[in-house]
């Protein structure tokens, strides 16, 4: 079994989702003694932001493709090819400004590769990296789950469960710590509260 261990967190030790990202894989370690994990470090060695030359062999306009476009290349066929080996995907997944780490977004704009993670067909999309588990480590400084308006205003674990769903993977878990920006007590509960879900969903 193969896990890749994908950390976004720009805020190094101090950062809650790489804790809990650490837990998991540990956890799933334990449970699980034959897995070999790979971690990708997005905040040390994100792809560049997608772009026309990451775009362009993809389209087969030109009939040859420019030496930019060809590196560009070569960085999303890497990042494709870790994902679709892996069995499992733990993702540091901390909520910036409403939504997901621009290093985390560039990393899934290499993925989302038409003929590797999904196809078009006659009736619609079909994703293609079926039967993997992704297990989301999502952290957020307020409390955005318990309310209406809070969850209208996340596009974090929500954009996320859409984006593997999209790709074919209906095994996505959540470890949630939010409120960790409100105070010592809510951040050691919110800690707690992942902790107890990490032994439950990393089984």
């Amino acid at each position: 079994m193969k896990l890749l261990h994908v950390d976004s967190s720009i805020l190094g030790t101090h950062s809650v989702s790489r804790q809990l990202t650490s837990e998991i894989v540990a956890q799933w370690r334990k449970l699980h003694p034959d897995t070999q994990v790979e971690h990708l470090d997005l905040a040390l060695n994100a792809p560049n932001h997608f772009s026309a030359d990451a775009l362009g062999i993809k389209t087969g306009v030109q009939a040859e493709p420019t030496e930019a476009q060809r590196l560009e290349n070569a960085v999303s066929e890497q990042l494709v090819s870790q994902f679709l080996a892996a069995d499992v995907i733990v993702v540091g997944a901390p909520l910036y400004n409403f939504s997901v780490p621009t290093q985390l977004k560039a990393w899934i704009d290499r993925l989302a590769q038409m003929g590797r993670t999904f196809k078009y067909t006659d009736t619609g999309p079909v994703g293609l990296a079926t039967g993997k588990t992704v297990i989301v480590a999502s952290t957020r400084g307020g409390v955005y789950s318990t309310s209406e308006g809070g969850q209208a205003m996340e596009h974090q674990e929500s954009y996320l469960k859409v984006l593997f769903g999209f790709f074919g993977i209906t095994d996505v878990r959540i470890v949630r710590a939010e409120g960790v920006a409100m105070g010592d007590a809510a951040k050691a509960a919110a800690l707690s509260a992942a902790q107890t879900d990490i032994a439950a969903i990393a089984a």
